[in-house]
């Protein structure tokens, strides 16, 4: 029989082993890494979303082909936050309690101001495809985001059709729901467009819960006698109201913000949308690799063409991917971005500034010519 010495030893021993194997398997760790994507996939901005949520998808799937990250393959959580800021806000803490180590998204500013305070806490780094809104600039939190500022865009729209006299007198609709971005990008333009002489006649702000219709803004915006309408809105919306203001008038010129200029303006906005003017924030017609090949998997893959959100969301997880790769132990993945500094995108390289924010060199002034984008300038 043994006796208690013996039997004290060898407990002590098979405890020692058990920690031992905790801590190698502690400090190797073999499971998937978890990383989050949050973006509005249905409703009326479901075009960005899902768009960004594919994308990534694909990004993943291209990882854990090549052997994820170390050896350990990436995992996905998805979850649509359905543009409402508490149901946003309750889809981080779940994606926090399911132990990511990043989030991809939001899509939208107002859903970005909802959740950084969650994130924040957290300590989770976020990366942005599209956000823009400059309520967020030049804040050291977790918040990254892969597109410039609206500043950026609509002092770009403001300067070209200031300087091309095509406007003079603008009345401006723009989106209630998702105001941090609309408004932001409405002050911006207009301090440009005033700057070189323009005149806003008009600013109307509109929400799908009013009530009103569009054929009831349309005419709200045509009675202060514009020769021009700028749109601050989704794609959704903005062919939308295009169609109701051709019904209303055939001459009068219309612009759009960046937000509207997706795939799916062309699809709903048809002879309606001909002739309208947006600031373009990628270049679908570039010959970079990177792109192509990456457009060419994506259309194969999902049968339609990625936009602006499939190709800043695919940047936004390869910032990630790359950082995981990069990141030393111990160290906050937000730290290991920040120090990676410059990263290389689809169609330009980019570089973050020290609060996360970046940079684009390549907005453009299109107009929509046979169901197409066409650059201008």
């Amino acid at each position: 029989m043994m006796n208690s010495r013996n039997r004290n030893t060898r407990c002590r021993r098979m405890i020692w082993v058990l920690w031992a194997a905790l801590c190698i398997w502690s400090c190797n760790p073999s499971g998937p890494i978890r990383i989050g994507f949050i973006a509005g996939t249905t409703g009326r901005v479901a075009d960005l979303g899902a768009s960004g949520r594919d994308a990534v998808q694909l990004a993943v799937e291209q990882c854990n082909q090549n052997g994820g990250i170390q050896g350990r393959p990436i995992q996905l959580f998805i979850k649509d936050d359905q543009q409402n800021p508490d149901i946003a806000r309750k889809a981080v803490r779940e994606l926090v309690d399911e132990g990511v180590v990043a989030i991809v998204g939001p899509m939208t500013s107002d859903m970005a101001l909802a959740v950084m305070p969650v994130l924040n806490q957290a300590r989770i780094p976020n990366v942005s495809p599209t956000v823009t809104t400059q309520a967020l600039s030049g804040q050291d939190d977790f918040f990254l985001r892969v597109s410039a500022t609206t500043r950026e865009y609509a002092t770009r729209s403001a300067m070209y059709h200031a300087t091309t006299g095509n406007l003079r007198r603008v009345a401006a609709a723009y989106d209630l729901a998702n105001q941090s971005y609309s408004k932001s990008w409405l002050e911006d333009f207009s301090t440009t467009f005033k700057a070189n002489g323009g005149l806003i006649v008009a600013a109307i702000g509109f929400e799908k819960k009013q009530g009103r219709t569009f054929f009831d803004i349309a005419r709200e915006l045509l009675a202060t006698a514009p020769d021009g309408v700028l749109i601050i809105a989704n794609s959704m919306d903005s062919a939308l109201l295009c169609q109701q203001i051709r019904k209303l008038t055939t001459d009068i010129r219309i612009t759009l913000a960046d937000w509207g200029a997706t795939e799916r303006l062309l699809e709903l906005g048809g002879n309606a949308v001909e002739g309208v003017t947006v600031i373009q924030v990628f270049n679908r017609a570039s010959t970079a690799p990177a792109y192509l090949a990456f457009r060419k998997a994506y259309v194969e893959r999902y049968q339609r063409e990625p936009g602006f959100p499939g190709v800043f969301s695919y940047d936004a997880i390869q910032v990630i991917l790359t950082a995981l790769k990069a990141q030393k132990k111990d160290e906050n993945l937000k730290t290991t971005i920040l120090a990676l500094r410059h990263f290389n995108g689809l169609q330009e390289r980019f570089s973050f500034d020290a609060f996360g924010d970046v940079k684009r060199s390549n907005a453009s002034i299109s107009v929509v010519k046979n169901q197409q984008f066409v650059v201008l300038e």
